[in-house]
């Protein structure tokens, strides 16, 4: 591990102000700290910001939820108004990593992880996310766990957020706060796809920092689902995972918000396939229909292409279970 200077920050502005390219902030620390420890970032400084008021979680009177930065994933996935009326989040929350990283990785955090694909973890293979123009060994290196979907010639690395596969398909809005004040950013544009560009993940200027993520107003009545697919049980990344929210119309499709994790490129929101759903019967043929049409652009490599059938799987169960909830909901506020 490198030599970097430490400091806390005491309230917003004092962190939005650290404003050196080679600075970091740290909070739980998960992700961070592994790629110091492998020399795959190296920060002159790091920014403690746990002692920062940003760990509240409020219901606006709009009827969105917003969360503090600093709310960790186990107080966000056991929080009354996320079981309540965004189960499909706390659902993909505890399908994500252990207990322990739960109770230390925050939800700026989970959001601002970076992936997991060895080449970008390993100093010594060649890729562009860590050094830009050096190549992309994944592509005909071992790709099982790459993305078919949003990559390019530059990178085919899979974002690996369960949480924002959730928040995507709920729809959310980031409040980011550096030098030159606060401003706001739709999550579905915060991360960006690589292009010729991967090491720019973010949408986020020197010095800023996530302060809050605010939830769109949940859909009602309606029924959720998440649904991932994985090598073993626990403590493993998607294959591929779906989050499913439905709300119906009688025996119609009121509204649909699908979502798709595990062979993207950055938490993927399925909106020609939501289009697809309006209107139409919530039956299988319908989530058949979607999911050929949520995978028509994959893109598979040498060793990943049973992902795009999975990922068609993994849609039609979660919206099969979320179609059951929906209805169940629909059934109760009759």
């Amino acid at each position: 591990m490198r030599p970097f200077a430490f400091s806390r920050a005491d309230s917003v502005d004092h962190a939005a102000h650290q404003t050196a390219p080679t600075a970091a902030f740290v909070a739980g620390g998960t992700t961070l700290l592994d790629l110091v420890k492998l020399d795959v970032m190296r920060p002159t400084a790091l920014v403690d910001i746990n002692t920062l008021p940003l760990k509240r979680v409020e219901r606006l009177d709009d009827g969105r939820l917003k969360i503090g930065a600093l709310v960790t994933n186990t107080d966000l996935a056991h929080h009354e108004e996320v079981k309540a009326h965004y189960p499909v989040l706390s659902q993909a929350l505890l399908a994500g990593a252990s207990t322990q990283l739960r109770n230390m990785a925050t939800t700026a955090g989970n959001v601002m992880q970076r992936t997991r694909c060895p080449y970008y973890r390993d100093p010594a293979a060649a890729c562009n996310r860590r050094a830009p123009g050096s190549g992309c060994d994944a592509r005909d290196g071992i790709n099982r766990m790459h993305a078919v979907l949003g990559g390019s010639t530059d990178c085919v690395a899979v974002h690996p957020s369960d949480m924002c596969v959730a928040m995507a398909a709920i729809g959310a809005t980031l409040t980011l706060k550096g030098p030159d004040g606060e401003r706001e950013v739709a999550f579905g544009e915060f991360h960006r796809l690589p292009g010729d560009t991967p090491h720019i993940e973010h949408d986020l200027r020197d010095g800023e920092l996530i302060t809050a993520i605010t939830l769109d107003a949940p859909l009602v009545p309606a029924g959720s689902h998440y649904l991932k697919l994985r090598d073993r049980a626990s403590y493993e990344f998607a294959l591929a995972s779906c989050a499913a929210q439905l709300s119906l119309d009688g025996e119609l499709i009121g509204e649909a918000r699908v979502a798709l994790g595990g062979v993207a490129t950055k938490p993927w929101r399925c909106a020609e396939a939501e289009a697809a759903l309006v209107g139409q019967p919530a039956e299988i043929a319908s989530f058949e229909r979607a999911a050929e049409i949520a995978l028509a652009d994959a893109r598979p490599l040498a060793h990943n292409g049973f992902k795009v059938t999975l990922a068609k799987q993994a849609i039609v169960r979660a919206l099969r279970e979320a179609a059951r909830c929906a209805g169940e909901t629909q059934e109760a506020s009759a």
